[in-house]
């Protein structure tokens, strides 16, 4: 129900920006968070934004990272810019999700995407 995309490899310095669509059953969406995971390293909490639009991201990433999202497409971004080697990690998303209105919301967690900062 829900698919990350986006990474891949690119040079200390680059950009790259993830996608996470969320698919299937769906009432709202209220609250949407990227994670990560270096290797060898404990999964880490990176940003998040809520169905209004508010937002916060992890101050290692902070002034780097930009997280938004497009209600329309039920697709949350992250936007990395000025990605340094320790970046590098597996990008997953997750979301809570309401597939029909009454229903309560459940936790969902996209597939990962690795993202490599090397020259």
């Amino acid at each position: 129900q829900l698919q990350a995309s986006g990474g891949g490899l690119v040079q200390p310095g680059g950009s790259l920006r993830l996608s996470c669509a969320a698919s299937g059953s769906i009432s709202s969406i209220s609250y949407t968070s990227w994670y990560r995971q270096a290797p060898g390293k404990q999964r880490e909490w990176v940003a998040f934004v809520t169905n209004a639009g508010s937002t916060n991201v992890a101050d290692s990433v902070k002034g780097r990272f930009t997280i938004s999202r497009d209600n329309a497409k039920n697709t949350v971004y992250l936007q990395m810019d000025s990605l340094k080697p320790d970046d590098t990690a597996v990008y997953y998303c997750n979301a809570w999700i309401q597939s029909h209105y009454g229903d309560p919301q459940y936790s969902y967690w996209g597939q990962g995407t690795l993202v490599t900062v090397s020259s």
